[in-house]
Order: structure tokens, then sequence, then C-alpha cells
């Protein structure tokens, strides 16, 4: 089960922890700009980014490199995200004509490939189990290995897999929903007795946690008490306030989620529910120019459908020195959004379109904060990542947030490794797994994937602050946060270094990370340790100001 970042975007593989709606805070607090941090010199274990900036006099060679963020929409007019954008300068906006003649009409800023006729997307679609039950069952249904040919039994497999994950999926959102639909009724009770004691219905932990002491009635706990037939005012209170210290819920936030819940149920999860029937354009065919042009946009109703990208880019280049929100890793990075994620999973084809688009558009490193279990059309992305290996381009991917090993016990999509093939298919793609800001044992993030094959490095992914939509921001945890940290390295690498090709970039990256001689807690067991170096490629942690030095080195050789 994927653990999420956004509640409901379930394509996207994070987890929630707390919200700050603060535009005032900077990084100059250590609580936030923690990952940037040096071990050496401040004993946090962050990418020593900090460092770097104190001591680098050069200018960099080139005035802009782009990231490509395939993802979900991202608002584009953020205060520290609005001068990050890419602009596409050989397209005219709004003229409904295709100027650059790249098959896309009116990309000015990135693409939507989930695009409707009218502006709108898709915000809900199947997990690609789904897809592959619908697609296969006529092929596979009531058959065991025996009657499957050999060079079908991968694909049976699969269908075999599937149909456990969706089983295993029904009754884990089935639950989760329950819990939130009882949730809900509380929240409204809650809020409604609330009204004559917060006339704006505006209040804080303290307010509650001052009121409850007041209106305590018993002894009884609160889970017991909101539970009864007549749920008593002291318990409504006790349940919010445990609600507000876990994860800042509001009454909407609740609301939202019950409704992006049922939504999964009845969209996502449903072999009847076909997404791609909405997409403009979209014949069924592998082929470029569906979808539209609307990259950041919100729907009112869904609690996160521009969330995950924002993010996203907010960690990699949020504007440096604007003494508001956040500092991204350097100014020079201009993100090119290109959307393929909301509710479900992405689609293969939209992912491979979006590796296309990127390359052809001018990306040197795209980053692909997104995972799934099963993949439909596997094939068809890897040609793209091959393809972009070939126009030394870099892709780098959050390793998921499952607890698991990625290697022979679980398969994860997309990456650079052949399931069925068992090698390794592309020398340009990082797969990042998530540390914490603790060395001890617990340095690898407990919800990080794990793998000495197919993980080839860990960044900071655990309580990190970046931005939102609205001017907002918030601290957040998952994978999802530690790739981009790793895109942003190699586009400054490649800012000073623009000669460097994308392979040497990778291994810049591998071989200059901080090593710790520690032993750590193996994600998704309680007790089970292994040293840090067992758990990845590289067995180290992603440094800026080392991969800066190394790079300067292999720079000289190279001239």
């Amino acid at each position: 089960m994927k653990k999420l970042l956004l509640l409901f975007v379930v394509c996207i593989s994070c987890k929630t922890t707390k919200t700050n709606t603060s535009n005032k805070l900077t990084v100059s607090n250590d609580s936030v700009s923690w990952y940037m941090k040096d071990y050496q010199n401040d004993k946090i274990p962050g990418i020593s980014l900090e460092k770097w900036n104190l001591e680098n006099k050069k200018k960099p060679k080139q005035k802009q490199i782009i990231v490509a963020v395939i993802d979900m929409q991202i608002d584009i007019n953020h205060e520290d995200l609005k001068n990050q954008i890419w602009i596409n300068k050989k397209e005219i906006p709004n003229n409904n004509i295709d100027d650059d003649n790249n098959g896309y009409v009116d990309d000015t800023n990135g693409w939507c490939f989930i695009g409707h006729e009218n502006k709108g997307y898709n915000v809900s679609a199947n997990f690609d189990f789904v897809r592959i039950l619908r697609e296969k069952k006529s092929i596979f249904e009531n058959k065991t290995e025996k009657d499957v040919k050999a060079e079908d039994l991968y694909e049976f497999k699969q269908y075999e897999r599937a149909k456990k994950i969706k089983k295993n999926h029904i009754a884990y959102y089935q639950n989760w929903y329950n819990n939130i639909d009882f949730e809900y009724s509380v929240f409204k009770q809650a809020e409604d007795s609330l009204k004559s004691h917060f006339k704006d219905k505006s209040y804080s932990l303290t307010d509650l946690k001052k009121l409850y002491e007041e209106k305590k009635i018993n002894d009884k706990s609160f889970h017991e008490r909101v539970r009864d037939k007549d749920k008593d005012f002291g318990a409504l209170i006790s349940y919010m306030i445990s609600d507000f210290e876990t994860q800042m819920f509001s009454f909407e936030d609740v609301e939202n989620r019950r409704k992006d819940l049922d939504s999964v149920l009845k969209n996502d999860l449903s072999e009847e529910y076909n997404d791609r029937k909405f997409i403009k354009g979209y014949k069924g065919l592998f082929e470029k120019g569906y979808g539209n042009n609307n990259v950041s946009e919100k729907i009112k109703g869904f609690s996160s459908i521009n969330e995950h990208g924002t993010e996203v880019s907010g960690t990699l280049a949020a504007t440096r020195g604007n003494n508001i929100g956040i500092n991204g890793v350097h100014n020079n990075i201009k993100i090119m959004p290109v959307v393929t994620s909301c509710s479900g999973d992405e689609h293969d084809y939209d992912i491979a379109n979006a590796i296309y688009y990127a390359v052809d558009n001018g990306a040197k490193i795209i980053n692909m904060s997104f995972s799934k279990w099963l993949s439909l059309h596997e094939n068809v992305v890897e040609e793209a990542i091959k393809y972009a290996e070939k126009k030394n381009v870099l892709i780098v991917h959050s390793a998921g947030n499952y607890s698991m090993s990625i290697d022979d016990t679980f398969t994860l999509f997309p990456n650079d490794y052949s399931y069925e093939r068992k090698e390794e298919f592309v020398s340009n793609f990082i797969n990042v797994g998530a540390v914490t800001n603790k060395v001890n044992e617990n340095l690898v993030s407990s919800f990080s994937d794990y793998g000495k094959i197919n993980v080839d490095i860990f960044a900071p992914g655990d309580n990190i602050y970046t931005c939102m939509p609205n001017n907002k921001y918030k601290f957040d945890s998952g994978t999802s946060l530690s790739s981009p940290m790793v895109s942003g390295t190699a586009a400054l690498i490649w800012l000073y270094y623009p000669e460097l090709t994308a392979k040497q970039v990778k291994d810049i990256i591998l071989e200059s990370g901080t090593k710790y001689d520690v032993e750590v807690i193996v994600p998704g067991t309680t007790d089970k340790k292994v040293k840090f170096s067992e758990l990845s490629k590289s067995g180290s942690v992603l440094n800026v100001y080392n991969a800066m030095q190394l790079a300067e080195k292999v720079s000289q050789l190279k001239s």
C-alpha cells in the first residue's frame, strides 16, 4: 500500500506530516533548512548546500537550465515559484496555433497529458493493476501457469499479481473511508457545538485544550466517549484536539478527504471506469498532442490536486534570497511543468510522452516523484528512458514509500531495471530514497524503499518545509521530496560544468555522497538492523559540496 504525501493522491508516494501556512518563515530557521546543513560543520546530515554557497566564488557558465517536473499540476503563480517557471518563447500564448510545430498547441509553460476539451483535466484515474485486469482478462482469466506460453509468462504473473493487489486495495480504502466517514460525522458535530464558543470559527489548539479542561465531564477515554450514542461535548473537543496535534485537520480537510476516498473506491479501483475517454484528442494509441496546456489550476472539492507538484517544485527551485518562504537549489533552474498525475496511477503512454516532450523541448533533467506497483506498457516507458539517455538527459526518480526492498522482492515502476530480464538498461537514471536528520539507527526514513540494486542514493525526505498552492508552505515527508534535491544538484553541476555527460553527472552524485558508518533499522521492520551502506547502491547520502568539488575535477580531466 502506498504511503502518501497527499492523502488522496495515490499515484504519488509520500506521507503527510503537519502543515504550516505562514509565508514569513525563512531558511534562517534550522528546523526549516536542516536538509541544507553540513554534517561536519553543523552535526546535521544535510546535503551541504549552505556550505557550498558560502565557499563558492564562481559564477555559473549557464544562465538557465531546465528541469522538467513530471507530476501533478503546479501553482505557477506561487510567490516563491513564479520567477522559476519555464517559458516556451517559441510559442505565442493563447492563439490556438502550434507556433513552434512541436505537436502541442499553446504550450507556453508546459503540457497536461490528462487534459480535457474544456481546459479541465482528469482528477481520477485507474490504478495500473485495474487497467491490466481490464485489458488482459480475456487472455488470462481462469488460466494457470501451465496454460500459458513461455513468452507470455511474465505478463501472466503480473496479471495474477494485479488481482491480489486490487483485492488488498479495496479492503484498505474501504476501511480508510469508513474511518474518515466517522471522523466527518464527529467533526460536523464538534464544529456545530463550537459555534457558541467561537463566533468567527477561529480557534487554536491552545483554545481547544483550554475549553476541554473547562468542559471535561468524566474520566472515560475520549475514543470511548465519542463513540457513545450521545456524544458529550468534551469528547467531541478532545477528538478535534487529537487531530489538530497529529494532522492539523479542519472540517474542510476531513470533508475533502472523504470525497477523495469515495472517488478512489468508485473510480480508481473500478474496471468499469475508464479515465482515458475524457482526454482531449486521445485515440487510444501511442501518439503525441493529446491533452491541453492547462498546467496550473485548482479544482474545488478535491483537496490536493496541485499540491504535490508544487511541493516538489518548491524543494527543487523556490526563489532564493527573496526573504519569503524557502530557498531552492539555484535561481537559474527553470521548472517545466508536465502533467501526468492525478488520483490513481499515471498511464504509461503519458509518462513516455512526457519524457519525449521534456527532452525535445530542452529539459536537461527530468524529475519523476511518483511510482506504481505495476506497469501496463513498461516497454513504451523503457524506450522513452532510452531516448532520454541518447539525448544526454538525466532522469531522477523517487524510490517510493512502501518501506520495502525494490530489488527482487518488489517491483516498482518506472525504473531503469527490467524485472523481466533482470538487468539495468540505461545509465541516466537515479532512484532516490529518503533519510531523516538523525545519524543513528533511525537515519533511514521509516517509509522509504531501499535496495542495493535499485536505490542509487539517499537524500533528506523527512520533515521538509516546502511550497503549497496559494502562497502557502508546509512540512511534509516522502521520497517525493528527496528526488528534487538530487535533481537540483544535477542542475547545479550542469550550470557550472555544462560539458559533462548525463552518466558523468550521475556517477559524480553517487560517488560524492556522505557515507555514515552506522547500523540502521531496515524500513518495514521494528528491530532488524543492517549497515546503512547495504541499503543503496552508493551507500551514501547526497552531498552537494562534495559533488561540486568532484565535478570540477572531472571537468578538468575532460578538458
